[in-house]
């Protein structure tokens, strides 16, 4: 992270130790004992402009760090233990690729993170030699091939599923089907039979195509909980603070763009009207935005000029999504995110949106968003849903093995 997505909030909440972690830096009077080399001061401040958690989210995770403090009933500096008792076990799989690299050194980064596997089908010991030399606290374990999956996923309370082809120049993501629906295919039937109740996050594109395919999976296997199973589209919201951010010269931080619709081209539906903190745009712009906000994975692959996809991007995205279920597991009541999911804020059986996350997963729906939309979003709403519909069915069919145009 450079000295620019750094943000700043200054809290006490006893006496903890100085650290720093996505964007957050924490002092005390200890060293933290997981961490080497810290030095101690007497209070928390959070000092970022944007950690990849958000402004709400680093609000969010400091009064998280209160409660902690609190639960400890902390009578003195001498009976104080000095970290976050980091309790929840984190699944990547497809952890050795182009996103998922970088996604397990975020995921490394949590204090939220007690154990994380790391399973892919060649290469992840590398990876979880390097990342086991970070001084964090959780432990890194790799697991290699399909002999290893069930042990990768035992006892896990999040999976998070970029494993998959990526993106070349000229491909859609609609290329990508067939080789990445088999893939997330058999992986969720590893994770309906080893970790039925974690949250499972799949980033594998199609991401339309790909939800429906997992949910027909656990469906077959009489372990499907909608409340679980979530597309991941924050890189959609990331993308549109960023670009919003940039056109209206405001503080990023600041900037909320709720996402709606789906993963791919015109099914992704930027809300400019509901932006917040409230900006107005010209037609031009809202046009021009929208079309971006749609076109970035393309823009991204087209610059790589054939050395790959939107990783790094995706990995900050999909850590955010990772910290928010983290959190939410954890009892912060106040957690929303933007996801691809089953619902039935329209007549499509899966829609990405706003949500709400508790720890038995999607607790609201954010049915707000969609109402009073401008003409344009309503138009653009009702354009989109053809496609999308397509992308459901098609992941549907596939995953009961009928016949499917691929």
């Amino acid at each position: 992270m450079t000295s620019a997505s750094i943000a700043s909030c200054n809290v006490k909440v006893g006496v903890v130790s100085k650290m720093k972690l996505s964007g957050l830096q924490m002092n005390s009077t200890h060293d933290f004992r997981n961490f080497s080399g810290l030095k101690a001061a007497a209070s928390v401040s959070c000092e970022s402009e944007s950690s990849f958690l958000g402004k709400d989210s680093v609000i969010a995770l400091r009064n998280s760090y209160e409660r902690r403090a609190v639960k400890q009933n902390i009578q003195s500096v001498a009976s104080l233990q000095p970290k976050v008792e980091a309790s929840f076990k984190v699944a990547v799989l497809g952890a050795a690729g182009g996103i998922g690299q970088p996604l397990a050194l975020l995921v490394k980064m949590s204090p939220l993170v007690s154990n994380l596997h790391l399973y892919d089908i060649a290469n992840v010991k590398g990876v979880a030699a390097d990342l086991s030399h970070c001084n964090t606290p959780s432990e890194v374990l790799p697991f290699t091939g399909p002999e290893q999956l069930g042990d990768a996923l035992k006892g896990v309370d999040v999976v998070v599923i970029p494993a998959g082809v990526p993106r070349k120049p000229g491909m859609t993501r609609d290329d990508l089907f067939n080789i990445n629906a088999g893939i997330v295919k058999t992986l969720v039937e590893a994770v309906a039979e080893n970790c039925p109740d974690a949250f499972i996050h799949i980033i594998s594109n199609p991401v339309n195509s790909t939800v429906p395919i997992a949910a027909e999976v656990l469906k077959q296997r009489g372990v499907y909980n909608p409340k679980k199973l979530f597309g991941v589209t924050t890189l959609d919201v990331v993308r549109a603070n960023t670009f919003v951010a940039q056109k209206k010269n405001v503080k990023l931080i600041d900037v909320d763009v709720p996402v709606i619709g789906g993963h791919a081209g015109i099914t992704i539906l930027p809300l400019l009207s509901k932006t917040r903190p409230s900006v107005s745009f010209t037609n031009e712009e809202i046009e021009q935005l929208t079309v971006r906000i749609q076109n970035a994975g393309t823009e991204v692959v087209e610059a790589k000029a054939g050395a790959g996809s939107a990783t790094l991007s995706m990995a900050y995205a999909a850590a955010r999504f990772v910290e928010s279920s983290l959190r939410a597991l954890d009892g912060d009541s106040d957690v929303y995110e933007c996801s691809f999911v089953q619902s039935e804020l329209t007549e499509l059986p899966f829609f990405a949106s706003r949500i709400k996350l508790g720890k038995n997963g999607i607790e609201a729906f954010l049915n707000s968003d969609l109402q009073g939309l401008t003409d344009y979003e309503s138009k653009a709403l009702e354009a989109l849903k053809p496609e999308l519909k397509a992308s459901i069915e098609k992941g549907i069919a596939f995953a009961n093995k009928q016949p499917v145009n691929a």
